[in-house]
């Protein structure tokens, strides 16, 4: 996977960059509630998984924020073409393994794509990834409607992007899906956060409207 090293010298952030930096937890995060109305009948109508279509536009709207694919390396920042996921698969025995994904395909192949490689990963669970430094992590938690969620973070702190959303709630004549994005402050601002959101709603609406049901 190709990236590049970001020229920090030119950087506007530089000065927000080395500031979050120095933090000992310099994470952002917030928690949105997301209109899936229309894109919970598609999976309803078409038969396909809700989780994997999430995922699915949520992938692709962190890739459209060229900020999402930024990581911290040494005392260099690069920045990938494409940032594959990394989520969590539920196993049989109450734990769980990663498996990982990449939403380049067009959704009617990607669906079947992905639900081939979780019964792969389930065949061989693992909690080790690969190439772990571009990945976007990647949870749900199905069971509870949330309007905040805290991350588990590692020390010292790394640059992945973190996706979680929770159990939609129908509210009125709208369907919400709360939506988490936890991401290192020293990369990312505000702005930014708020372009994955705006890209997100944008891929369910185009997934809702016109998206051809997996073969």
């Amino acid at each position: 996977m190709s990236f590049h090293v970001v020229d920090l010298s030119r950087d506007p952030r530089r000065a927000q960059f080395d500031y979050f930096r120095s933090l000992a937890n310099p994470y952002v995060g917030v928690t949105v509630p997301v209109d899936v109305t229309q894109v919970l009948t598609w999976t309803k109508r078409t038969g396909s998984s809700f989780f994997l279509t999430v995922l699915y536009a949520a992938a692709r709207a962190a890739n459209a924020v060229p900020e999402l694919r930024r990581r911290v390396r040494g005392e260099a920042v690069v920045e990938y073409d494409r940032c594959p996921t990394s989520h969590t698969v539920a196993l049989p025995d109450g734990s769980y393994c990663y498996c990982r994904l990449d939403a380049v395909l067009p959704l009617a192949e990607f669906l079947p794509y992905a639900a081939a490689e979780q019964a792969r990963a389930m065949e061989h669970p693992s909690l080790e990834d690969q190439e772990q430094e571009r990945l976007l992590f990647v949870s749900c938690v199905p069971w509870l409607s949330y309007t905040a969620l805290v991350q588990p973070t590692p020390v010292p702190a790394d640059s992945n992007p973190r996706i979680t959303w929770g159990k939609y709630d129908r509210q009125g004549e709208r369907t919400l899906l709360p939506v988490s994005l936890l991401a290192n402050h020293a990369l990312v601002d505000g702005i930014h956060i708020a372009r994955f959101y705006q890209a997100l709603e944008r891929e369910l609406a185009d997934i809702a409207g016109g998206c051809e049901p997996p073969a």
